[in-house]
């Protein structure tokens, strides 16, 4: 076969394969015709490969491939002849089903679902307890979350009275009348500061001798001084810090001073009285130059005994700074893995030199500061996860108490005994996945016996429809709950939490709001007449309107350690706008 009879046989049968696809129906001439050319086409078909073969030539696979192409453009056309699957003749489309079934927004699986109905929330089934974080349960029917003190073994009741103590027990207590509860919970909300602050409260301490004073901090780096007995005497302070203070501690040797940590990598020694603030310590003296060098300070505390105030970083490194001549003593310790955060540092208070720390990496550690080297602690106190805070007792300084994202308030009895292992396990709801401050459980300074801890609650209850997040206060020598701090008009969660020194009052950092808790009062008023007294709120600086008129509700959702702000000049202002009612109102 030649070349012109070789195309011209191409030509055919690709003429025949487009009119196959074409037409349905052809006319009887055109069949003859189709037979006649296919007879000639295949006798020649067959003579043309039998030449091929014999003259050892092979068929030319590209016309096969071109061949393949052109019979997929050929049935096109006729796909788009034929309607879609849903659709009418007309060209509209068929109706749209939905399914009606449940879907998980966690496992999106069908059956089932997750998230808050009305007041309470449901936990998907397929995943672990949120609380306990153990398989096999619910949130919702958590034996710890039914009883706070499930699987915890209470502490070892030492029998060291003498026979004296028992002839009084059995004689004589019984007949003296109680003058103080043993545990006076402040259950009832006695003021507030609304929108104080312009982000998210941060730190509270109350001042040592001016005893309705409360000092707060936020995550914008303000520093707020309140009397919560003259609600309109207030004062903020802005140029403090550029972003997050993170810690703050009053000088027992001069109460007009206070130090400041902040995210901005630098230690403020600030007079309360003028809010003129002189840096003590500048880790990033040359600005911003990413966050792989960027520095932030978090622990911070004072040993009065040597007069040094001992601050940690976020990359592990603990620094010495004297107070008296406000420089930097020797270098950097690195007391936790390098690269991980010490979230807060406390001297014990019976022995200063002795010092506790604790940090993202999963540990807490006792260190001897008189010794102190590298990776050296006395004990490390294995966590599950990051280690939020931890706490000498304020007494004895001879309990631990530690707060981890793990949802566990763990509790060491004793120092000087086996550290390996906690003497108890709390399961407490605090592991969160908001931008919210971290929760640390505090102990009361005033309980004699160093039993009683203060901290939020994350995960919400139900109080008669409405969704709460109370503030819990906790035995820790047995795991139970003593009680469970609420207000219906405080709907946010109350992450940060301090108790007065002397008096029956709890402190709260609710959002950008502050709170003052008391003792119900027993003198006489019904129950009625107790909820129809008066409360007391004022309305703080977060909470000014704009020259437009609207409100600065500023989101809390931005990127913590944000440096980017500048240093002011220092700013006082003063609210004296005082509204009284019956508590109506929201932080």
């Amino acid at each position: 076969m030649g070349p012109t009879t070789r195309a011209q046989f191409v030509y055919n049968r690709r003429r025949r394969r487009r009119r196959g696809g074409r037409h349905v129906v052809e006319e009887g001439s055109d069949d003859e015709e189709q037979r006649v050319d296919s007879s000639s086409s295949s006798s020649e078909d067959e003579g043309d490969e039998e030449e091929a073969e014999a003259s050892g030539e092979e068929v030319d696979e590209e016309e096969e491939e071109e061949e393949e192409e052109e019979e997929a453009v050929a049935a096109e056309p006729a796909a788009k002849m034929t309607p879609a699957a849903g659709e009418k003749r007309g060209g509209k489309k068929g109706p749209i089903t939905i399914s009606l079934k449940k879907v998980c927004k966690v496992c999106k699986r069908t059956g089932h679902e997750a998230g808050f109905k009305g007041a309470i929330y449901i936990d998907c089934p397929m995943k672990p307890c949120f609380l306990c974080k153990m398989p096999g349960h619910t949130t919702l029917n958590c034996p710890h979350r039914v009883a706070m003190e499930h699987g915890v073994i209470p502490a070892p009741r030492r029998h060291t009275n003498t026979s004296l103590d028992y002839v009084f027990q059995s004689q004589v207590e019984g007949k003296i009348s109680m003058v103080k509860p043993k545990f006076l919970i402040p259950n009832q909300l006695e003021c507030g500061n609304i929108k104080f602050h312009q982000r998210r409260v941060t730190c509270l301490e109350f001042h040592p001798t001016k005893n309705n004073v409360l000092l707060s901090g936020d995550k914008k780096g303000l520093l707020g001084i309140w009397d919560y007995v003259k609600l309109h005497e207030k004062i903020t302070y802005d140029s403090v810090h550029s972003c997050i203070l993170n810690s703050m501690k009053i000088d027992t040797t001069n109460d007009g001073l206070l130090y400041t940590a902040s995210s901005d990598g630098t230690i403020s020694c600030t007079d309360l009285d003028t809010g003129i603030g002189s840096p003590l310590l500048n880790l990033n003296p040359n600005g911003w130059n990413g966050p792989s060098s960027w520095r932030m300070i978090y622990g911070m505390d004072l040993n009065t005994d040597k007069g040094l105030l001992l601050v940690a970083d976020n990359f592990g490194f603990l620094y010495f700074l004297d107070k008296r001549s406000k420089t930097r003593i020797g270098d950097p310790v690195l007391i936790h893995k390098k690269g991980s955060k010490v979230t807060s540092l406390h001297c014990n208070p019976a022995q200063p030199e002795v010092l506790l720390s604790s940090g993202n990496d999963h540990y807490a550690r006792i260190w001897d500061t008189r010794k102190l080297e590298a990776n050296s602690p006395l004990v490390g106190l294995a966590h599950g996860r990051v280690v939020n805070s931890g706490y000498f007792s304020p007494q004895s300084g001879n309990k631990i108490l530690t707060t981890c994202q793990d949802n566990r308030i763990r509790v060491w009895d004793y120092i000087f005994g086996d550290l390996q292992s906690p003497s108890r396990e709390i399961v407490h709801s605090h592991d969160f996945n908001r931008h919210l401050t971290p929760f640390k459980a505090e102990w009361d300074p005033k309980d004699y016996t160093e039993t009683v801890a203060v901290i939020g609650r994350y995960i919400s209850e139900n109080y008669n429809g409405v969704a709460l997040h109370p503030i819990d206060f906790i035995d820790t020598s047995s795991g139970k709950l003593l009680a469970e701090v609420t207000d219906p008009d405080i709907t946010t969660i109350s992450p940060v939490n301090k108790l007065h020194p002397q008096d029956d009052i709890l402190a709260t950092g609710s959002s950008r709001s502050i709170f003052i808790w008391k003792p119900k009062t027993e003198d006489g008023l019904t129950e009625e007449r107790t909820k129809q007294k008066s409360r007391e709120f004022v309305y703080g600086s977060g909470s000014q309107k704009k020259s437009n008129g609207k409100h600065d509700n500023s989101s809390d959702d931005d990127t913590d350690g944000d440096s980017g702000g500048k240093n002011k000049k220092a700013k006082k202002t003063r609210f004296t706008h005082t509204i009284k009612g019956n508590g109506k109102s929201k932080a």
